[in-house]
């Protein structure tokens, strides 16, 4: 299954959970239940995945977290913010960047309609 599979079903899945529960919940709320729906899906599902920086060849435990990683492929942050900002996206190149993975998807359930707070991220190695 491609990056662009992937995300379509996320999307979806993210969509009907912010139909179901609407905003104005926690961000761990949104993250759960959208895992808990990809693995329904049969996605292959991690949560809070470390991060590592490395530097000169020595690998740092920073803090770095990645919300969900879907199928090793695709990167999840999950964000319940009154307005996306710019350092949303430039934490979510940034892990792109880290892991070597080509795509991410910046989702805030915080919206009113969520089909225009869903962005996608594109590291372009």
């Amino acid at each position: 299954m491609t990056e662009n599979d992937i995300s379509y079903k996320v999307i979806g899945a993210a969509i009907e959970i912010h139909k179901s529960i609407g905003p104005g919940l926690l961000e761990s709320v949104y993250e759960n239940a959208l895992a808990y729906d990809l693995k329904e899906l049969g996605f292959n599902v991690r949560q809070q995945v470390s991060m590592p920086f490395i530097y000169k060849e020595v690998k740092q435990e920073v803090g770095y977290r990645i919300d969900l990683l879907v199928n090793s492929k695709v990167i999840i942050e999950v964000k319940a913010v009154e307005t996306v900002a710019p350092v949303h996206f430039a934490q979510l190149l940034t892990y792109l960047k880290l892991s070597g993975i080509k795509l991410g998807l910046l989702i805030n359930f915080n919206s009113k309609t969520l089909k225009n707070n869903i962005h996608r991220v594109v590291n372009n190695l």
